[in-house]
């Protein structure tokens, strides 16, 4: 798979380790081989911008199942990941997936609904967000002005890379949409903080709110047109498309609907140069490079040069097992039998065959689940395969390890964002707002026969359901809608029972982890933990 930003990543694949954290989480990178050496012309300065792009991409710079080398010591890097831990946090945690490796730390807490705030995958999605908010700190203070003046970066060459900081501050801003997202109340600290002097502060979510969108919207006209960047870079769409979530969830954040906002920004990126991808399914194999006309943003994985066993090889690994056919799913060796979906997910679907809306991709008999434990009980989930579109496997150095990128953002999102953002009377057109869920539909069923004449906020939560489930999106839909908490909506094994049961307000959001709360003065625990 060709990839132009790739042999970057690759290039400072070394970085990555010898900036690797140790066992604090006030990260803090050890700038051995990159102040001197690195920042001193503009490919340096893209060598270590793909450093913090790459840092969402790879567990560390040496080996791939263990923690050595690994960014966030005491957690083996192949778990430590940030998709496998993000999954992890919005799908198994949900009425989508559930884990059979509940003998692994933590996995029964997350599949129950049921964690502490010792919980060891909090506790890693926690450390692998703020490591990667301190790359991105760490560029950020290398990129300003005055440095590039000092290095005599000038012209040209600097305008190049204060284009790359404001790459660098979006993807900031990104991470800390996550932690607003699930920690509430994160630790904050910016370019302007001493590194590794004083403990972080901690930020309320309502100013990290403020902060997530005063970033984005300064950074929006720094970042290139919509499509004109490497692939697997940030631009303009990519600003657009993390304001319009950060303002369709801002109920939840803040208190105060930004409805009108959301669809403001949905529609930018609607009308910016993105289109829907024709084919569903092709948007999750091996060569979903190819195109790029709807995936905005996404995080970039080749099974022979940035190997790793989290990414989408966790994805595709961990969603199958025995009496799969591994082959046709592109990893002959793989198959770790993990997730797979609670009853309630196929259910979205009239018919969970595939055989009328395409974006069903399940496998197996028995949809209903009495023991977690158990991968052939629930149905397996096939959409991510490491096939290309002429149905061959991907190269793999291991047979298991895949070259699948993980759509982070892509325009299907930006048309259902603008649905509900009407719903929730954010202005707009309803006609218009139907078109665009129809469009959508018309791509899962290949006609017209999925067309819908009238849509509410129980539809729309549905179709979320349908369009992106795997994708990361299902806690944080819930709780916009007020499904997650209480016992409004119920699904197995949620709170711990086999039918399901109400849980409490406070796990909307994840607590802090006590390791850091215990080690850092500044620190309130998020109330109820």
């Amino acid at each position: 798979m060709k990839r132009n930003f790739l042999k970057y990543i690759v290039a400072v694949s070394i970085l990555l380790s010898a900036s690797a954290c140790h066992d604090k989480l006030d990260l803090v990178p050890l700038n051995d081989v990159t102040s001197d050496v690195v920042y001193q012309t503009v490919g340096g300065y893209k060598q270590s911008l793909a450093k913090v792009y790459g840092s969402m991409a790879m567990g560390g710079g040496k080996g791939i199942s263990d923690d050595t080398g690994a960014d966030i010591k005491g957690i083996d890097q192949g778990a430590s990941d940030f998709l496998r831990l993000y999954f992890n946090l919005q799908e198994v945690a949900s009425d989508n997936a559930i884990c059979a490796w509940v003998q692994d730390p933590g996995v029964s807490e997350i599949n129950n609904l049921t964690w502490s705030s010792n919980n060891v995958i909090l506790l890693g999605m926690y450390a692998r967000s703020m490591y990667q908010i301190t790359v991105a700190n760490d560029f950020i203070r290398e990129s300003a002005d005055e440095k590039l003046a000092a290095r005599g970066i000038v012209g040209e060459d600097a305008d190049a890379v204060r284009a790359f900081r404001a790459e660098a501050r979006f993807l900031r801003a990104f991470q800390y949409w996550v932690m607003m997202d699930l920690f509430g109340n994160p630790p904050f600290v910016t370019e302007e903080n001493a590194i590794g002097k004083t403990p972080p502060t901690q930020i309320s979510r309502g100013e990290l709110f403020q902060y997530v969108e005063s970033e984005l919207l300064a950074v929006q006209e720094e970042l290139v047109a919509p499509r004109q960047n490497e692939y697997g870079r940030a631009d303009q769409a990519a600003a657009w498309m993390l304001l319009s979530k950060l303002y369709l969830n801002a109920e939840v954040y803040t208190g105060t609907g930004r409805y009108a906002d959301a669809l403001t920004y949905a529609s930018r990126v609607i009308n910016s140069a993105y289109t829907l991808k024709t084919n569903y399914a092709h948007l999750f194999l091996a060569d979903n490079n190819i195109g790029q006309d709807e995936v905005i943003l996404s995080i970039n994985y080749d099974a022979i040069r940035t190997q790793n066993f989290g990414g989408t090889t966790f994805l595709v690994n961990s969603s199958s097992g025995a009496g799969m056919d591994m082959a046709a799913l592109g990893i002959p060796r793989g198959g770790w039998g993990g997730n797979r979906s609670r009853r309630t997910l196929p259910a979205k679907f009239s018919d969970p065959s595939g055989r009328t809306d395409r974006r069903a991709m399940f496998f197996g008999e028995n949809p209903a689940i009495s023991d977690p434990s158990i991968f052939q009980q629930g149905l397996a989930v096939t959409k991510f395969k490491n096939i290309d579109r002429a149905g061959q496997a991907a190269p793999s150095n291991d047979g298991t390890q895949v070259s699948i990128d993980f759509p982070l953002m892509r325009l299907a999102d930006a048309y259902l964002i603008y649905a509900e953002a009407v719903l929730r009377g954010g202005g707009g057109n309803m006609g218009e707002a139907i078109n665009y869920v129809n469009e959508v539909r018309r791509r899962a069923y290949g006609n017209d026969s999925g067309n819908v004449s009238s849509i509410d906020l129980n539809f729309i939560l549905d179709e979320r359901a349908r369009e992106f489930y795997w994708e990361g999106y299902r806690r944080t839909d819930l709780i916009r809608f007020g499904r997650y908490t209480g016992n409004a909506y119920s699904w197995p094994f949620k709170g711990g029972t086999a039918a399901g049961t109400s849980i409490p307000e406070f796990r909307s959001i994840y607590p802090l982890p006590a390791s850091d709360v215990i080690a850092n003065p500044n620190l309130t625990q998020n109330p109820g933990y």
